[in-house]
């Protein structure tokens, strides 16, 4: 059975929860493996708009859904989250969710760090919600796990630990002292504990187990590509690793059993928060793009910066993980446009390059290549989506299945899919997938 990881191919928020949400409906377990509440999926449910954090985007499809020991969980958050679904008529018990004992817990010095460093002029454009520095006690090996927040004589003891040494950075490096005392945050999240420790679960057992008995899996990243701690345009990158390979030592089994990889690119380019953006927009049509595109954060709420599609990006992608194609998405959004620029190679140099430049001196002076494609008009997209169940690609109009054709050759990678809406069935097949 197939085993298959989903990953966002640009800077993020490429539709990801919508196509994990899409393959969902046929796969038996679907698991996050890394990011935390960083992350801002949406997925559209009929006329319910239902924007997840941190669990995994399968549960809409009440499959078994698992928060691997790679994620980092603010229990808050998730406690919000689960209550959010359950009154909306979605059971989220410990039937339907699990998370991982060794996953680590995002305390209040993690998310008063965050907002300290990113006052200063080296900020890297955070979401604030702690999930660097909770990264940074993890590998500092003095952080705080989901075992120890469910166990209050174990909590009680890390927080003892930890509590002098973070206030004293947080008050003598930062010069912050508005951190609850030791006893509020014990006070707080001792029951939080007692909450959620029925969720706790061994996510690396599970998932082998489940792959020992010939059950699908779904890997669900967070972040985009770009952003990946080891090959994205550091420093503004997140600080964990997105790329498929990380699936597998996130969740905790062996490469072997992911059998395929596939990646979500919007049809144009966006990202937020600070960091080289290439085929970056301004202006008016810029804005003109954010607002038919609703280009904000999921989470933040901040304007999405937007540009063009980079094709090199997308090739590096391929690189890194190894893609068995793309599920295209956002193609609705281009529509009305006269002519749509792509970026095709970057020239640094004096030469003309295939290869995104990640180096930092080659990315400060490169620059796009665009190769310049007729537009589409506008088109009743729910009516092409009913003839897509028979017509499938061939029901799009000629000139998006131009560009689509451009992309597919040009990167490299098959298209698998092309969505053309926000809904859960606005989702055409270019390729049947296995």
């Amino acid at each position: 059975m197939p085993s298959t990881v989903i990953i966002g191919a640009q800077w993020g928020d490429e539709g990801k929860g919508k196509i994990v949400d899409y393959y969902s409906d046929v796969y038996q377990l679907v698991v996050r493996y890394q990011g935390g509440n960083n992350a801002g999926h949406t997925v559209v449910v009929g006329d319910k708009k239902f924007k997840i954090q941190l669990i995994p985007s399968g549960i809409l499809r009440f499959k078994r859904s698992l928060i691997a020991s790679g994620v980092v969980v603010d229990p808050l958050v998730l406690k919000n989250e689960i209550e959010l679904f359950q009154k909306s008529g979605i059971a989220v018990g410990p039937k339907e969710l699990g998370v991982d004992f060794r996953a680590h817990v995002i305390m209040p010095w993690h998310r008063f760090l965050d907002a300290a460093r990113e006052k200063g002029k080296h900020k890297i454009g955070t979401t604030g919600r702690g999930i660097g520095p909770v990264y940074e006690s993890k590998a500092w090996r003095w952080g705080l796990r989901f075992e120890d927040l469910i166990e209050p004589e174990s909590l009680e003891a890390e927080l003892e630990k930890s509590y002098p040494v973070y206030e004293k950075i947080l008050s003598e490096v930062y010069g912050f002292t508005e951190l609850p005392s030791e006893a509020d945050i014990l006070k707080e999240y001792a029951p939080l504990g007692k909450l959620l420790k029925p969720y706790v679960c061994d996510a690396s057992e599970e998932v082998y187990g489940a792959h020992r008995k010939g059950h699908s899996i779904l890997f669900e990243g967070a972040q985009g590509m770009l952003l990946d701690n080891n090959f994205g345009t550091y420093p503004y990158v997140t600080s964990s690793q997105p790329i498929a390979a990380n699936a597998a030592a996130s969740v905790g089994v062996g490469p072997q059993i992911i059998t395929s990889v596939e990646a979500v690119v919007k049809a144009y380019a966006t990202r937020v928060g600070e960091g080289p953006f290439p085929t970056e927009l301004s202006g008016i049509a810029a804005e003109d793009l954010r607002q038919k595109g609703h280009e904000f954060g999921t989470n933040t709420g901040r304007p999405r910066r937007v540009g063009w599609l980079d094709l090199p990006v997308l090739r590096l992608g391929n690189r890194l993980n190894g893609y068995r194609g793309m599920h295209l998405t956002k193609l609705d959004v281009l529509a009305g446009l006269e002519s749509i620029e792509v970026c095709t190679h970057y020239e640094y140099d004096g030469k003309k390059r295939d290869a995104f430049p990640l180096r930092k001196h080659e990315l400060a002076h490169a620059k796009p290549i665009y190769q310049k494609i007729k537009g589409f008009g506008e088109a009743d997209w729910k009516k092409i989506v009913q003839l897509g169940k028979t017509k499938g690609f061939d029901s799009l109009p000629k000139e998006a299945r131009e560009y689509v054709d451009f992309i597919e050759k040009h990167s490299g990678i098959p298209v698998l899919t092309v969505s053309v809406g926000p809904a859960r069935d606005q989702i055409i097949l270019r390729a049947t997938s296995e």
